[in-house]
């Protein structure tokens, strides 16, 4: 088997390659390639949680990347801002004028400059090696890049220290398994997997979500729950246990901190009360907290949707509680995974190289913020107007919060913007000018996951298409335009990704050579690490009482911190609007990632709000009308479609689609607002009242 296809045969040959995308899987991928064209892209059969499946996304990569509307040369405004109206022109003249704006602003205050990027690749080349050097020695402003998992990452590293947990290849020996805040059969279809076999050999699958998603469907059992009180549920659970003795004394007296206080903190919540907060039976709470003391081992599959709401962090730290409490982090089937991230460690200091600012410590500004900072004018408290936005792995205008604040900012005549993609995107609409940039396929890279313990490698396939470049050579040329000498931005892709995976512990002897020619390598370690403890907090501990939460001023225990807007907080509001909405992912996207691909657009039809036929009647709706959704941040017209899938009272719209193929030209991130978590200051995508009528 090829790493790498160079040159052209009559038969094909076989590419190991990786998924970059956004989803906890990470597929390791095999790319059939003939005569320099890849013709099929599968999955790795002898990959472990790949097992030769794919979602089907990325099954239709090929789709992408050859698809009519890719970009393939580079693009210049000759319109105005939103019109999508460009111009070919050269790479040379592209990269002198950019750089000459760039230059100037700089030359005024280099942190009227911001880069914008997030999750459109996930691999540690493509994504900020070569970008962050760059921006690094400009001096520009910081980017706090916190719109999917920082809420989950706070609340996990109060509890047990970092982004830990199960091997996921261990839930198939589970015999109880909550899925918490998570439509594992969209986001997480690998896990799903050994979901299956353990129900097959008997386990008992529990989903806990606001709605009926594909994954609830296949569970034995489903928690409904209003959005934003998952912390509640968390401490019900707490107290039965405690009540019944359903613990492991010895594990909580060896291993855990702060018992007796989370005890107390757990005795007020009764049941009865969080049955009236969280809008479940009150003997479905007792029940699953039965099944939680009683079956072992336990595990628990949480996933980011239960953080993005005012309370997010607090709910994962209090989910967090619940493993140590029955001891099932001794079992390797036993305990939680949200992240695996932290099993690895990446050499982040070779790849960004901080020490490049020379002293210098830039602003920062929070990705959630942007529709409110692209509209700021320059003040001490904030520092200059942003002059300048580059995005790449990304697409603000629909991703972002607040989507017509969004827009608004993106739309000002005098904000130089550049977007590097392979499409036309909303975002790309508002540039003044568009770079295309390879697909996987076309260029190298270096994956860890989020949800296994593999790393993996990507080799190119294929040469690039048309003039497309990679993300690093866009930003070396960059960096050359603007006299930037220092060695790191003449290194190759191949050294980048060599510097990546850093010498440490917990990556064994895996390294870039060996890496690239079998295209992925299992993390070495217990599969049960914090068995005997070990947890990586400052005690080394499972910390139910945190001192370091206590030394910020912030309650030491998890809280329970109901939504931003809900009845119980803004009454006032939820008088006008009264229905909450959630967002989560259709099925066939992946954030915005697969927008153009025809084909999976075609199966979503259009952009969909799933509302209950008790609602709807309140309000004469019928199935298949179009509706206006609004609130006082706006409003977006969607198609009605009703279903006892989602709660009475709440409405379930699903997202995202790009602005441009939504009906009104706007998407449901028009209704969300930009306020942040409790901690670790990310989104509060499903914290949004709205009221829906007929168009």
């Amino acid at each position: 088997m090829s790493a790498s296809a160079t040159v052209e045969s009559s038969d094909p040959i076989v590419v190991r390659a990786a998924c970059p995308h956004d989803c906890p899987d990470t597929c390791a991928l095999l790319v059939s390639v003939k005569d320099g064209v890849a013709i099929s892209v599968r999955g790795d059969p002898d990959h472990p949680t790949t097992h030769g499946k794919l979602c089907a996304k990325v099954a239709r990569y090929t789709e992408r990347t050859y698809h009519p509307g890719r970009l393939l040369q580079p693009m210049k405004r000759v319109g105005p801002k939103g019109s999508g109206q460009f111009a070919p022109v050269s790479w040379d003249e592209a990269l002198a004028d950019i750089a000459a704006r760039l230059k100037s602003i700089a030359a005024r205050d280099p942190e009227a400059i911001l880069p914008y990027s997030y999750g459109g690749t996930l691999g540690f080349v493509q994504g900020e090696s070569m970008a962050a050097r760059f921006f690094h020695r400009l001096g520009a402003s910081l980017l706090d890049r916190t719109i999917c998992s920082a809420a989950g990452e706070a609340g996990l590293n109060a509890v047990i220290g970092g982004k830990l947990g199960m091997d996921v290849e261990q839930f198939a020996h589970s015999k109880l398994i909550l899925i918490w805040g998570s439509n594992s059969i969209t986001s997480n279809l690998h896990f799903w997997t050994y979901a299956q076999q353990a129900k097959r050999a008997g386990a008992k699958l529990v989903c806990i979500d606001p709605w009926r998603n594909d994954t609830a469907e296949k569970c034995h059992e489903h928690v409904q729950l209003r959005p934003g009180t998952d912390a509640a549920l968390a401490y019900a659970l707490m107290h039965e246990l405690i009540t019944h003795d359903w613990l492991d004394h010895d594990y909580i007296a060896q291993h855990t901190l702060g018992f007796d206080a989370l005890k107390a903190r757990a005795m007020e919540w009764p049941p009865e009360r969080a049955a009236a907060v969280c809008g479940v039976p009150v003997e479905q709470i007792r029940q699953l907290a039965r099944d939680y003391g009683t079956l072992a081992p336990a595990a628990i599959r949480m996933n980011y949707g239960l953080q993005r709401v005012r309370g997010g962090a607090n709910a994962v730290r209090a989910i967090a509680c619940l493993p140590a409490l029955i001891g099932a982090w001794r079992h390797e089937a036993g305990g939680l995974l949200l992240s695996s991230s932290n099993h690895f460690k990446a050499d982040t200091a070779a790849l960004e190289r901080p020490d490049l600012l020379a002293g210098r410590t830039p602003r920062t500004i929070n990705m959630v913020t942007i529709g409110d900072d692209l509209l700021r004018g320059s003040s001490p408290a904030f520092g200059p107007r942003v002059e300048a936005v580059i995005v790449y792995n990304c697409n603000p205008l629909a991703v972002a919060p607040e989507g017509d604040k969004v827009r608004a900012g993106f739309a000002r005549d005098d904000l130089f913007t550049v977007v590097l993609d392979h499409f036309q995107t909303d975002t790309a609409d508002y540039a003044d000018y568009v770079l295309p940039a390879t697909t996987q396929l076309e260029h190298v890279d270096v994956h860890k996951s989020y949800g296994h313990r593999y790393w993996l490698a990507n080799n190119a396939a294929i040469a690039p298409l048309g003039e497309a470049k990679p993300n690093t050579e866009i930003f070396r040329l960059l960096a050359a335009r603007m006299g930037f000498t220092d060695p790191c931005f003449a290194e190759s892709d191949e050294q980048i990704a060599a510097q990546a995976i850093a010498a440490d512990a917990r990556n064994g002897d895996i390294a870039w050579a060996s890496l690239k020619t079998t295209g992925w390598a299992k993390l070495p370690g217990a599969a049960a690490p914090l068995a005997h403890g070990g947890f990586a907090t400052p005690s080394g501990k499972c910390e139910f009482w945190s001192q370091r939460e206590a030394d910020t001023g912030r309650d030491p225990l998890p809280e329970v911190l109901l939504p931003y807007e809900c009845a119980e907080t803004t009454p006032e509001l939820a008088a006008r609007y009264p229905l909450a909405m959630i967002s989560p992912p259709a099925r066939n996207f992946l954030n915005t990632s697969f927008g153009a691909v025809d084909s999976l657009r075609a199966l979503e039809g259009q952009p969909l709000l799933l509302l209950h036929p008790q609602d709807a009647a309140r309000r004469g709706i019928a199935d298949g009308a179009t509706v206006r959704v609004r609130n006082d941040r706006g409003s977006v017209q969607l198609q009605a479609h009703l279903s006892d899938r989602t709660r009475v009272g709440q409405v379930v719209g699903l997202g995202i689609w790009w602005r441009k193929h939504s009906p009104d030209g706007k998407n449901v991130n028009t209704l969300t607002h930009q306020q942040l978590t409790d901690l670790g200051a990310g989104p509060c995508f499903y914290d949004c009242l709205v009221e829906v009528a007929a168009a």
